[in-house]
């Protein structure tokens, strides 16, 4: 599900997860366990990346599809592990988006504290709307918290992705480097962070985080019911099935 190899101090956590990286039950308890572990590994910051031209497609929408609500009321709880294993993890996270970063792996890139992304083919953006299911909490403010205000609401209504050099101009990452230069480049940026005092990077990350850290203390949890009953709906999974089969359709 993922690689985790130490270089240097840092971690870097590679999804490989099929050609898409896509993201179901196992590879978020996978993510969930391998940045826990990291917490008391001897790893100064994690690099996060994808196998292949493709950093994260996003939930597997078709095992979600024939698995049904069922399976749905299990991967909402999972998916949340890991984002929050990643968005709140104590050292620095950078995201290597070494290709497509597409609605749940879009969310992942925004749990990092920095976004680099190769220049090429690869395309950013949240789809859920377009798939047919709200955001759970967690995923709402990881965005929230990534973006600038100003494009909030028209990333997540408008359901588009955007190409590289857009997704620089409009804040989904902070830097694009060419390809063969990707891991290099986060390699230092998380070197840099790295030789921050470990507790006082932490305690500041914990505070840019503590309003988000309140907002699901306070909300979180009714937030994420409303969205489980919707995404488990009869109606949402028929909807998810068609937009499957349009987009099968279409490749």
């Amino acid at each position: 599900m993922i690689d985790v190899k130490i270089e240097n101090g840092i971690a870097v956590v590679t999804l490989q997860h099929g050609k898409a990286n896509a993201i179901d039950i196992e590879l978020c308890e996978a993510l969930a366990q391998g940045f826990g572990e990291l917490r008391a590994s001897a790893a100064r910051a994690v690099v996060v990346t994808g196998q292949g031209r493709m950093f994260s497609a996003g939930l597997d929408l078709l095992r979600l599809s024939a698995g049904g609500a069922d399976y749905v009321r299990k991967l909402l709880p999972a998916l949340h592990r890991s984002f929050e294993a990643v968005f709140f993890h104590p050292k620095p996270v950078v995201a290597a988006i070494n290709g497509h970063a597409i609605a749940g792996g879009c969310v992942l890139a925004c749990c990092a504290d920095r976004r680099i992304m190769a220049r090429g083919g690869g395309r950013i953006g949240v789809t859920e709307l377009l798939v047919g299911v709200p955001f759970p909490a967690l995923a709402f403010e990881a965005v929230r918290f990534a973006v600038p205000a100003r494009y909030l609401a028209e990333f997540m209504f408008g359901g588009t992705t955007d190409e590289v050099d857009a997704a620089l101009q409009r804040g989904w990452v902070d830097e694009v480097v060419d390809p063969d230069a990707l891991m290099a480049r986060a390699m230092a940026a998380a070197q840099k962070l790295a030789q921050l005092s470990p507790a006082a990077f932490s305690q500041t990350k914990m505070q840019l985080r503590q309003e988000i850290s309140e907002r699901l203390k306070r909300s979180g949890a009714a937030t994420d019911k409303i969205a489980t009953e919707i995404w488990a709906a009869p109606q949402t999974l028929r909807y998810i099935g068609d937009y499957v089969a349009r987009t099968l359709k279409k490749a």
